[in-house]
Formats: structure tokens, C-alpha cells, sequence
């Protein structure tokens, strides 16, 4: 992320988004000025806040996949909710804390993969010394013991130190071979860690998910058990890396440097922020809505929300949300909410060229990822452009002719045009199959052109 410029951000978004250029700037620009931040020493950088952003704009048109694609460029924790899905502190749901929670978990995870990675090495040394103990057992030179029991009474036993005594014969003749793979299939007893029995949520009143999640907290703590299991050898040095690995991290370090990620580097997608405004003429039946406003108003503003963790400092995540807004408009918001979104960008409805691009231009475009799951079955599958550009049009009609669905329209197009080659794909053996704009003419345009069945049917 600190290498990408703007337009470097802009130029990799192309790479899966169409058009949508102002947008792909905002969002540029945003994720600059996280690492921006990062190198103005204090007390400056602590008064920077993030520009937070309101993406206004029919359903499919990518304001979903440019929040998820800038995360995976910045590498950086990011959740998605629906602004829909919480409800006013003291009615029955989640309260809004939530998503401050569930990004928590998400930096833990990541920070916890990198460190595994970190340390991965390591325990495939530790565990193929286990295996191989377990194959030949009494071979592993033991070191001089400091005290008559070798360690103190009560604790557990250090790990043996690294001593220049060499293997014996057979250790070594089965270690070439477990490193070859000649042992793959063998099966072994060994001694693994038992998984930890899950806790039960608690649903219900507010407070009780922090509840549940605090025990869930206090049970994974708890020394867990072991039990002996029979296993291939391969599927034995796996688990035995996996639990390696996880002595040799370090979870406090893992959860403070999460706490820190998350502060800095945190991205939270709201998507149909627009169902959540209140419409002036219907301000009784929406109460609920403008106290779900006001619940995320501080968590945008800056606030401390509880985790499991510890505590989270919301002053420096980026808030970006989106909404059609077909039947509200962006100051419906309550007026605090809005200036917290200062940064607003319009998407644009997609045309017929935006969709030819969307189903063969982008890495992964639609056209390519149905060749790779029809190739599966020996189906070598292509589209001449006039057939591209006819299921464009296509959408495109259905889409002014009913609901405007933007992109997602061609999913349910392909859908029903391949429907009978992926079927038949799997029995008919190995060929090759070209689709052209008659075949689609004759699979689609009588349905599209049907207004009735378009509207039920695509």
C-alpha cells in the first residue's frame, strides 16, 4: 500500500471495476492518505482524520467491489455490514458496537495468519522431530538434565534445547525418507491437542452478545486436552505444524498489534445506509431508523468500543457507505451524519459498452470464469464479440425494461444462456463449443423481449 500512488490505486481497480472513475478516485485518494498519515509524526498525525465517503448510485454498479478491492489492496482489516441488519440501543438485535467487534476479529485473524507464516518454518522442524520420535521412538538424543526431575515441579517441561549430538542411523534413514514423501501414507499414533468445545451464543437482550463473546474468551484460555489419534503420516505433520506454530506465536503480541491495525488501518463498508434515512412526510414509522443514525454517529465521530481484545479507538477508521437512495435522498440523513460524510461521489447507471467490458474485459470477467468451470469438464467454451455485445444489450433492455439491477442482470443472462451446455457438459465428453449471436438470439431474445416473462423470469 505505501508503494501505490492514486493513479497506481486507480490502474489496479480498473483491472475488475468498469467506469465508475470518480469514485475510483475518492477512494484513491482515501487510501493515500492512510499511508499519508502515517508519516507525520505526532502530535499532527493524531489530529488527521480520515475523509469519510458516501457512494450514491443504483445497485450493481460496483460500490460494494470498490470497498472490497481497495481493502485488498491496502491489505488492511475490512468488514462489510447492512446498515439494515442493527437496531437502536434497547430493542432486540445488534447494536452498531458490532462491526467494531467483528473488524476486530478480522485484524486478530489476519495478524494471527501473518505470524503463523512468520514462524512456519520453525514448526515443520518441530513437528517432523515429533513424527519422527513417534516412528523411532528412543532416537532423539535427550539433553543433560540441570536438576534430578530436569525440570521445576509443577511447570511444564522446557523444549529440548538444539545440541550438536547427531542422530542416531535409523532417525536419519527415516528422516530422508519423511522429507522424500515415502512415509506419506503410513499411520502413526500421535498425541494432538483436543478442539476446545464451542460456546454457545446467547441471542437476546443487549449486552449479551459482549457476554457471550467474553466466555468464549475465558473458555479458549483454559489449557486444552489431549487425546491420542491414529493418522496418515501427512495429515499428521499438517496438525502437528499447525499446533507448533500456535506455541510458538506470541496472542498477546498478536492482539495488541490487531488493536493497532485496526486503529490505523481499518476500513468499514455501511452498505443501504439510504434505508436507514427518514423520509420528512414518514418521520412516525420511522423512529428506529433515525436511532440506528445516531448509534453510528459516534462510532464515525470517534469513540472507545469494548472488545474482547480491549479496548478500540474508532477516531481513524474509514467509514465509506453506499445507498441507492431511489426513494430517500442523502439529506434525509440526520444533519450530524452527513457532515460526517463529507465526501460524496455519484456512480453511474452501466450502458451496453460498460457491460461488454464487465463480461470480457476485466482478470476476471464473466465470459472467463465460465470457460474455466466448463474446461473442468473437457468443454472448451468461446464467445464470438457480436455474441458479447448482444448479451449486453440484452441486460441492458431488461434492465429499462423492469427493476435496474445494474451488472448483476448478466449473471442471471449467462446463467440461462449456458444453462444446457453446463448441464450436458459432464457427459458428453471432450469438445469445443462457440457461442455466436444467433445462438444467443435464440436463448434469450424471445424471454428478454417478453416483458412479463423478463420481469419474472430475468
Amino acid at each position: 500500500m505505501a508503494t501505490l500512488t492514486p493513479a497506481e490505486i486507480v490502474a489496479e481497480l480498473d483491472k475488475h471495476i468498469v467506469g465508475q472513475n470518480a469514485a475510483k478516485r475518492a477512494v484513491a485518494v482515501a487510501l493515500r492518505n492512510r499511508w499519508r498519515r502515517q508519516q507525520v509524526a505526532e502530535p499532527m498525525r493524531h489530529e488527521i482524520t480520515p475523509k469519510n465517503i458516501l457512494m450514491i448510485g443504483p445497485t450493481g454498479v460496483g460500490k460494494t467491489e470498490i470497498a472490497r478491492r481497495l481493502a485488498r489492496l491496502a491489505q488492511a482489516p475490512f468488514i462489510k455490514v447492512e446498515a439494515t441488519k442493527f437496531t437502536e440501543v434497547g430493542y432486540v438485535g445488534r447494536d452498531v458496537d458490532t462491526i467494531i467487534r467483528d473488524l476486530t476479529e478480522v485484524a486478530v485473524k489476519q495478524t494471527r495468519e501473518l505470524a503463523l507464516r512468520e514462524v512456519e518454518s520453525r514448526a515443520l522442524d518441530a513437528a517432523e522431530e515429533r513424527v519422527l520420535d513417534a516412528l523411532v521412538p528412543g532416537s532423539r538424543p535427550q539433553p543433560a538434565s540441570t536438576s534430578p526431575f530436569g525440570f521445576a515441579f509443577g511447570a511444564p517441561p522446557e523444549p529440548a534445547p538444539a545440541v550438536a549430538t547427531p542422530d542416531s542411523p535409523t532417525r536419519q534413514k527415516f528422516r530422508k525418507k519423511l522429507r522424500e514423501g515415502e512415509l506419506d501414507e503410513r499411520e502413526i499414533d500421535i498425541e494432538l491437542s483436543a478442539p476446545a468445545a464451542p460456546v454457545m451464543a446467547m441471542p437476546g437482550a443487549a449486552g449479551m452478545e459482549e457476554l457471550s463473546q467474553q466466555m468464549q474468551a475465558l473458555f479458549s484460555q483454559m489449557p486444552g486436552r489431549r487425546a491420542s489419534r491414529r493418522l496418515r503420516i501427512a495429515e499428521a505433520m499438517r496438525l502437528i505444524t499447525q499446533e507448533e506454530a500456535a506455541r510458538l506465536v506470541n496472542e498477546e503480541d498478536i492482539r495488541a498489534r490487531a488493536i493497532t491495525l485496526v486503529e490505523s488501518t481499518g476500513i468499514v463498508f455501511i452498505d443501504e445506509i439510504d434505508k436507514v434515512a427518514s423520509r420528512g412526510e414518514h418521520q412516525g414509522a420511522d423512529v428506529s431508523r433515525q436511532g440506528v443514525q445516531r448509534d453510528l454517529l459516534p462510532l464515525i465521530e470517534g469513540t472507545s468500543v469494548s472488545t474482547r481484545y480491549g479496548a478500540v479507538r474508532t477516531d481513524h477508521i474509514l467509514f465509506i457507505a453506499s445507498g441507492a437512495f431511489h426513494l430517500s435522498r442523502p439529506s434525509d440523513l440526520i444533519p450530524e451524519l452527513q457532515g460526517r460524510l463529507p465526501i460524496r461521489v455519484e456512480m453511474a447507471p452501466l450502458g451496453v459498452d460498460d457491460f461488454v467490458r464487465i463480461l470480457d474485459d476485466t482478470d476476471a470477467s464473466l465470459i472467463r470464469q465460465y470457460r474455466a468451470l466448463l474446461a473442468s469438464d473437457g468443454l472448451d467454451l468461446s464467445f464470438t464479440q457480436a455474441a458479447i455485445r448482444r448479451v449486453a444489450e440484452l441486460a441492458f433492455q431488461v434492465n429499462e425494461k423492469t427493476e435496474n439491477i445494474g451488472a448483476r442482470r448478466l449473471h442471471t443472462l449467462m446463467e440461462r444462456l449456458l444453462e444446457d451446455l453446463s448441464f450436458d457438459a459432464g457427459s458428453s465428453g471432450p469438445r469445443s463449443v462457440t457461442i455466436d449471436a444467433a445462438d444467443v438470439d435464440e436463448r434469450l431474445a424471445r424471454v428478454a423481449g417478453t416483458e412479463d416473462l423478463a420481469r419474472y423470469i430475468l
